[in-house]
């Protein structure tokens, strides 16, 4: 990776983080019924940034930075508008009219994370359907594109602009205030939130939408969140430890995934070497923190099965048979066919090909997964183990032309080669 590239990296990343900040505190003073307007101040505090940073460079605290003109903006607003109705400071909750004198106390670090958690609950309100929280959490705090979101729900750019555009409007009528909800209302909510940071993560793990395999900044990003969850009492529960081992687990192996020229390496080939025994080390501490109580989300068996991958010393070695066990007890929670697809996976390492078929064989014509690079990449490496190789290289061909990520085609295209 070039530096420019890198510089590149670090201002993306950074503008994820500040901006789902932003949103978070202009949110809570301008209310969820002025979501618009807030998102505003925020696309014009980071154009001034790429602007002004492109001649004078990244300054010592771009973020404080950031903060300060999406303040400016903020109170330039309120002078403008403190007469109309789309902007009531009247709200308790709101800006008093001395609104310069105590805005600064929304840019302090601790009512920051404080608004941030609040935002990520308040699109998880219970009066939001599941896929349209997690949707507009992704899309307005972590900084998604419409594009990724689509991707990581395996549905369209359409379909996800009328998730968005539905939540706004319930944020207009609603003007419900952002807060981190009591103990008895936190459970539901709080696993919208977790789901979010999941697909943010998966996102980074395996980019649909980026020149670049492997988003490192989008990695960050999600095992921040994960941790700001964590550093909260009220949110500090064991599934969120649990999807913190399971992130752990994951970004110790990022850097034996690829090769120098960028092409994949399949897990059966990476050196274990390179692999982060730190990040192990960490994934295991909080899989352990996890396991206080005897609730079992669907986050405590993901980062068992990624921890077995971690301890065993090669491929050969992996334990199948009890990734195996750790599947049938996830489909036990949850129905995701995604979720099949990867069982049969492990059934193909198990059992051989004969039984990883007719494991996928509950998976056929399933819409979604139709749509899905990874079912007929691993149907064709299932027919290729089975001699079939005429199956095995229109399933790679299919794979091909249903994945965006030029590292993927070439991938499959070597598969085909090799077929």
């Amino acid at each position: 990776m070039t530096a420019s590239q890198n510089i590149d990296q670090a201002v993306n990343h950074l503008f994820r983080q500040a901006s789902g900040k932003m949103v978070a505190v202009l949110v809570k003073i301008f209310g969820t019924e002025n979501y618009a307007l807030a998102e505003d101040v925020v696309q014009d505090a980071l154009l001034s940034g790429l602007e002004t940073w492109k001649f004078n460079g990244i300054p010592n605290n771009p973020e404080a930075w950031l903060f300060r003109v999406a303040r400016n903006k903020a109170i330039d607003i309120i002078r403008r508008r403190k007469h109309q109705s789309d902007v009531d400071f009247s709200n308790p909750d709101q800006l008093p009219p001395s609104a310069e004198d105590t805005l600064e106390q929304h840019w302090q670090d601790e009512n920051i994370k404080d608004d941030f958690l609040g935002m990520m609950f308040a699109c998880c309100h219970p009066d939001i359907s599941p896929e349209n929280q997690v949707t507009f959490i992704l899309k307005s705090l972590c900084g998604f594109s419409t594009r990724e979101v689509a991707r990581a729900f395996l549905t369209s750019e359409d379909t996800i602009s009328k998730r968005l555009y539905r939540t706004k409007a319930f944020f207009r009528a609603s003007r419900i205030r952002p807060h981190i909800p009591p103990p008895a209302q936190l459970s539901g909510r709080l696993d919208a939130v977790l789901n979010s940071l999941y697909l943010l993560f998966n996102e980074g793990y395996s980019a649909t939408q980026h020149e670049q395999l492997i988003r490192e900044d989008i990695i960050a990003q999600a095992i921040y969140l994960c941790q700001c969850l964590l550093d909260h009492a009220h949110t500090r529960q064991p599934r969120a430890a649990a999807l913190m081992a399971l992130f752990s687990f994951h970004a110790a192996r990022i850097h034996s995934r690829l090769h120098i020229d960028g092409t994949i390496i399949p897990l059966s080939q990476q050196d274990r070497q390179q692999w982060d025994k730190n990040l192990i080390a960490t994934g295991n501490e909080w899989l352990n923190k996890a396991a206080v109580g005897t609730a079992l989300s669907p986050f405590h068996l993901e980062a068992a099965i990624a921890y077995e991958h971690c301890i065993a010393p090669n491929y050969a070695a992996t334990n199948w048979k009890m990734i195996l066990s750790y599947y049938d007890a996830l489909l036990q929670l949850t129905k995701d066919p995604v979720i099949l697809l990867n069982r049969s996976v492990a059934m193909l390492e198990y059992a051989g090909a004969k039984a990883a078929l007719q494991s996928l064989e509950a998976l056929e014509g399933h819409r979604q997964l139709n749509r899905y690079y990874l079912y007929h990449a691993v149907l064709g490496e299932i027919y290729k183990r089975m001699g079939e190789k005429e199956k095995a290289v229109a399933c790679f061909e299919q794979a091909r032309l249903l994945t965006a990520a030029q590292q993927e085609q070439e991938f499959l295209a070597a598969k085909i080669a090799d077929t």
